[in-house]
């Protein structure tokens, strides 16, 4: 059998039997509340066939020792790896790494990219056929998660394109407003997903049975910490174009080199290139200072002043509505011995809850103690307009 055809079988088992295979087995846990169930015959024969039947279909693909010569088709087939390795995980079940590992570091090796699936395979790179991409369930609330989360992503990746245009062409000039304006309206677009999301997705479905596929999981002798929904570049671009974000702060840089081996190349790139950036914020302050403050200058600083109120509305709601009614108030009741695997990156839940607040409250430019947020450039720029620094 080709290469071809032996990646042509993981696929196809990969959209059909194991997608049903995860949804019997999520009913179970629902059914009992439960995030995992041991010692249950219908829990481990349904388990044992995930195991064998990915197993088997990945072995294949190892012993061929050669990889698909198209990037893309490199990156599809370690997302295929990576889903069936989350679902061992989630299921707390062993797979061989000898079937798997070595297929895994070859195509993260020649990618350079971490070898495990990441976000992008779920909403950057995820090819649909007949209108269905790759999923671990046919659960309506993972359709309704992964589409208003990808959403979102497209918006945050629109804005970013938007205000990466303005450089070159000058924050005061008339060009430059309609790349201002796209960027206020897609970053409204960004709420109106999470806003959906948060009114759509079934808090206890997402939580027993969507969550625990994002958890971390070992390739080789190296444990990799799990997907998380903010391993793209757009948003930190976006954070650092307006000025909220700096990557020579040392907080935000270990964000970025956390996520860095997540992203998809193609964002890597994007990710790199922020060290470099100066900022839109320094930019207006400039020119403001410099004066006269002409129509389209005070227009695009206008524009931009909205670009800022909106991304910190997407972080706050996105903290307040999602993150806690979704992750940290369903975790608060789950037993001792489970709090330590509560969240896909490996810290206890507490930390992470605490560094997404902080990034947070560095988007939304909230004062608090030992955060240099641009709160203070932000009120320049309203002072410079002829408004009241909290106008």
């Amino acid at each position: 059998m080709s290469l071809v055809a032996s990646i042509n079988d993981l696929e196809q088992w990969i959209r059909g039997e194991f997608t049903v295979l995860n949804t019997e087995l999520e009913e179970i846990y629902f059914g009992a509340k439960a995030i995992i169930l041991d010692g249950r015959a219908d829990v481990d024969a349904l388990t044992r066939r995930l195991v064998r039947d990915g197993g088997s279909l990945i072995s294949e693909v190892t012993e061929h020792r050669e990889l698909p010569p198209d990037a893309g088709a490199r990156y599809e087939l370690l997302g295929m790896v990576g889903f069936y390795l989350g679902a061992c995980r989630r299921h707390e079940v062993e797979p061989d790494q000898a079937q798997f590992a070595p297929l895994a570091q070859a195509l993260a090796a020649s990618l350079e990219v971490a070898p495990r699936f990441s976000s992008a395979h779920q909403h950057i790179h995820n090819r649909a056929v007949a209108g269905v991409f790759y999923r671990f369930t046919t659960l309506d609330s993972e359709r309704i998660f992964l589409t208003y989360n990808g959403l979102a992503v497209m918006a945050y990746r629109r804005a970013a394109h938007a205000l990466l245009s303005i450089p070159t062409l000058g924050v005061s000039n008339p060009l430059a407003t309609y790349h201002f304006a796209d960027a206020v309206a897609a970053l409204r677009d960004v709420v109106h997903y999470h806003q959906l999301l948060a009114d759509e997705l079934d808090r206890d479905r997402f939580f027993y049975n969507i969550r625990p596929y994002f958890k971390s999981y070992r390739v080789g002798a190296r444990e990799f910490r799990g997907a998380n929904a903010g391993d793209f570049a757009a948003v930190n671009a976006i954070d650092v174009l307006l000025g909220l974000c700096s990557p020579h702060d040392s907080f935000y840089q270990w964000v970025l080199a956390d996520k860095y081996p997540y992203l998809a190349p193609e964002d890597q790139i994007a990710l790199r290139a922020l060290v470099t950036t100066e900022s839109l914020l320094d930019l207006l302050v400039r020119e403001l200072e410099a004066g006269p403050v002409n129509p389209p200058l005070r227009e695009n600083a206008e524009l931009f002043l909205s670009a800022c109120k909106q991304h910190g509305a997407a972080t706050v709601f996105h903290h307040q509505k999602l993150v806690i009614p979704y992750l940290q108030e369903p975790a608060a009741n789950v037993s001792e011995e489970r709090q330590s695997d509560m969240t896909a990156s490996g810290p206890p839940l507490a930390d992470v809850i605490e560094t997404l607040a902080q990034l947070r409250d560095l988007r939304a430019a909230r004062q608090r103690p030992g955060l240099v947020t641009a709160g203070a450039k932000l009120d320049r720029v309203r002072v410079l307009l002829g408004r009241s620094a909290d106008g």
